[in-house]
């Protein structure tokens, strides 16, 4: 009997601290795979790097930020937040590693591709990419069904409708089927976005609450807020970028996919108006959060002037790269710097001080790729200037935080 009480109490144990949870060591290699890819993609619009692959290279690099990058960030917040929502082990030690080895080598086939012709190279890619994916959802998926939380099952919806997508572009390159790529990358993109508006009613309002309430050693500062949140605006979110995406994903009505655009604009808009609190700028781990879900937001704005608007510049690949750039880059790094700090038993009011350069930067990535292109110039020395912005943002966050997200946790504990 004892023997028994002693197993089932036993201290979890890996090989190294950055495989003691999945946040760990997905931000690593997100934060290391964001410098690396886009240097690679810089080389290659230079012409330095030349791509030799037959598949598109515009795709070629949509599918690594969105799959590759934007797919490690949310392996390692599922892989993290679900076991506190479930109260379910999660894996870790080297059952994680084989997950976090699938993604790593999906990445580095894709790497590869763009020097040469290979559709072997791609199949390893595929096959590792469902892998990883497969992996990944199963650990989810379980956690949900032995807790039997039946509201989580939105997020194993998503995870199976990412699956599909991520298979569809696939399909679509060995096909050689340029439309199903382009929906699959959008569909995949518009998921991640949607995703994002939907969990920003529960974690921005929260966070402002909690982070304005404190000083910066966690102490209560008596500012106390009531943060307002409507139903009425979140089904209303819902429905507007719902038919947005079924307008622009599947229809030539750009005028009717303008006014969905135009009403979920409007609808967070007066979401966020409804959590803002000043108090926020003096916290860059709320304001970088503020501005991520504001940039995404005005993105739209070009969906609704896209069908209007006459320009040589393509206002939807612009309003695209917004959605991208501030919906994922600029929220997934705030949200990185955060949990990063929270999940190891740091104080999240204190985050290392480069997250103020580290958010400038990745913010002005954004407006360099989105809004100055507006302006007239060259249009590839703004992409330019904004990868470089984006390089220098991620080379900081590693330097800061892979040393944080690589050691033991501050207060003993293990994860």
């Amino acid at each position: 009997m004892l023997m028994n009480i002693q197993n089932v109490t036993k201290r979890p144990t890996s090989p190294h601290p950055v495989l003691n949870l999945g946040f760990r060591v997905f931000f690593v290699g997100a934060g290391v795979f964001a410098v690396v890819s886009m240097m690679l993609w810089l080389l290659i619009l230079q012409g330095i790097a030349p791509f030799k692959n037959t598949l598109n290279p515009f795709y070629w690099h949509a599918h690594e930020m969105i799959f590759g990058y934007g797919l490690a960030v949310v392996a390692g917040f599922l892989l993290t937040a679900v076991k506190t929502w479930t109260n379910q082990p999660m894996p870790y030690g080297y059952h994680l590693g084989v997950i976090f080895g699938a993604w790593a080598m999906a990445r580095l086939a894709w790497l590869g591709l763009h020097a040469m012709p290979s559709t072997p190279m791609l199949v390893v890619a595929l096959v590792f990419d469902v892998l990883f994916w497969g992996m990944t959802a199963f650990a989810v998926i379980k956690a949900v069904w032995v807790a039997r939380q039946k509201r989580q099952i939105g997020i194993v919806a998503k995870l199976n409708l990412l699956m599909m997508a991520n298979v569809a572009f696939y399909m679509g390159v060995f096909t050689n089927h340029t439309n199903a790529q382009q929906i699959a990358l959008y569909g995949a993109l518009y998921l991640i976005i949607g995703v994002v508006f939907t969990i920003a009613r529960r974690v921005l309002p929260f966070f402002i609450s909690k982070g304005i309430a404190v000083d910066k050693d966690g102490n209560p500062n008596g500012v106390q807020i009531e943060q307002r949140n409507s139903d009425i605006l979140d089904k209303l979110n819902l429905i507007s970028f719902f038919g947005f995406v079924i307008v622009d994903l599947f229809t030539s009505l750009a005028t009717i996919g303008s006014i969905f655009a135009l009403v979920c604009f409007m609808v967070n808009v007066l979401r966020l108006n409804n959590w803002y609190h000043h108090g926020i700028w003096q916290k860059p781990l709320l304001w970088s959060l503020v501005i991520a879900f504001f940039g995404m937001t005005a993105s739209l704005l070009f969906f609704v002037a896209s069908p209007f608007a006459k320009t040589d510049i393509n206002l939807h690949s612009l309003g695209l790269h917004g959605l991208a750039l501030f919906g994922i880059g600029v929220m997934t790094l705030s949200m990185m710097s955060r949990v990063s700090l929270g999940h190891t038993g740091r104080n999240i009011h204190k985050p290392p001080k480069s997250v103020w350069a580290i958010f400038i930067l990745i913010i002005l990535s954004a407006i360099f790729r989105m809004v100055l292109p507006m302006l007239g110039g060259d249009y590839m020395t703004w992409i330019l200037s904004s990868q470089i912005l984006w390089i220098m943002a991620f080379a900081l966050f590693c330097v800061a935080y892979i040393p944080i997200l690589t050691k033991p946790r501050t207060d003993g504990l293990f994860g």
